[in-house]
């Protein structure tokens, strides 16, 4: 469990892509006196520890491993899931890997906030699941300026990366049908026929990962020097 301390909570924002990190940073501007993000530097690998790690769910290929990871780094004090995937099965795997709570991104950042301050103090929180299409307003992703939604650049950007609609399906808990709707609905919008023109597309517009964060948190030499309450 992580420990209370008098300043805001701080707080590493997990997900390869830039565009998505930032967007997710964005929700904290007027709650800065009670969450501080930690900026990640690509370049580098990261010495600070923090309380909360948020694992967002996007264009992630390894999900389970990534919680893995973190939970097991000493640099983390403990992990939470934000998506927009809310699979009972995949809820219950995140929680039984170590996850302290599985948080939807249709939570505004109020909401947002009160629940990591929840977890932060020992609760184990899952927020309700998000209803109908409505993300939280601020978050942002590839292809939003060009219409696709959240899914559909989700999955677009899992296919530029090379993943199967089969293995897309698993890894967002969807149906192959709901894929496959999703696969005809962002190949109309940028005016793809094939997958091939989608990845291209994909590619140049930037849909390929920015980083591999989750290497930032690989336990190494004197990380148990920093753990988290050390």
């Amino acid at each position: 469990m992580s420990q209370q301390t008098s300043g805001p909570i701080t707080l590493a924002l997990v997900d390869d892509y830039d565009v998505v990190v930032v967007g997710v940073a964005h929700m904290f501007d007027h709650y800065s006196d009670r969450v501080a993000v930690q900026e990640l530097d690509a370049q580098t690998r990261v010495v600070t520890p923090v309380d909360i790690a948020l694992l967002d769910t996007y264009g992630q290929t390894a999900n389970e491993d990534d919680i893995d990871a973190l939970v097991a780094s000493p640099r983390v004090g403990q992990v939470v899931m934000y998506s927009w995937g809310f699979n009972e099965d995949a809820v219950h795997s995140a929680l039984r890997r170590g996850a302290a709570g599985y948080l939807s991104k249709a939570l505004p950042a109020a909401d947002l906030v009160a629940a990591l301050e929840a977890i932060h103090a020992g609760e184990c929180v899952v927020s309700p699941p998000p209803s109908g299409n409505r993300l939280s307003t601020g978050l942002d992703w590839p292809g939003r300026s060009e219409g696709l939604s959240e899914r559909e650049s989700e999955v677009l950007a899992l296919i530029t990366q090379g993943v199967s609609n089969a293995d897309i399906a698993g890894l967002l808990h969807l149906s192959p049908n709901s894929i496959k709707s999703y696969v005809r609905s962002a190949y109309r919008k940028i005016g793809a026929s094939t997958r091939v023109q989608a990845v291209l597309w994909g590619v140049d517009h930037g849909f390929t990962p920015d980083q591999h964060r989750i290497t930032h948190w690989i336990p190494g030499p004197g990380d148990e020097e920093v753990a988290v309450g050390a």
